[in-house]
């Protein structure tokens, strides 16, 4: 993995990791890279300083991981807390999601948040009229019976 600092064209800057540089270059060709703050597609590589491994700088394969698993556990909580915010404060519309998600995009219903379920296909037929949606990470909370 090679991270890489990015930089779109309305002065926003992020990180960005990739499996190369080569797949960098083919994702922002292919306009699959957006910025996190505006969503625009006009992404660049931005300045850099190197990365140089320092001799007291080098881990084992134990360390690296260490530190892989402590990244995947940190992840999978932000994803947790992630879920728990979205059930707390949106609606649980169902199986209804793909028109409740249309009805708000098009101003026929409350503009809110609201999760709920939807294929692959309904998912990307909402992508391409341009509404947007995300799976949600992380496991569902037990509904009460």
């Amino acid at each position: 993995m090679i991270v890489f600092q990015l930089i779109c064209d309305n002065g926003h800057d992020f990180e960005g990791w990739f499996q190369s540089g080569e797949a960098f270059e083919q994702q922002s060709a292919a306009g699959e890279i957006e910025c996190p703050h505006c969503a625009s597609r006009h992404v660049t590589k931005g300045i850099m300083s190197p990365n140089v491994a320092t001799k007291g700088a080098i881990t084992t394969s134990s360390e690296r991981e260490d530190k892989q698993q402590v990244f995947r556990t940190k992840m999978m909580e932000m994803a947790t807390a992630m879920r728990e915010q979205v059930e707390k404060t949106c609606d649980n519309v169902g199986s209804d999601f793909p028109e409740e998600a249309r009805r708000i995009h098009y101003g026929e219903a409350p503009e809110r948040g609201i999760y709920g379920e939807a294929s692959a296909d309904e998912t990307a037929e909402l992508l391409d009229e341009g509404i947007d949606v995300m799976p949600l990470p992380g496991k569902p909370k037990k509904e009460a019976n």
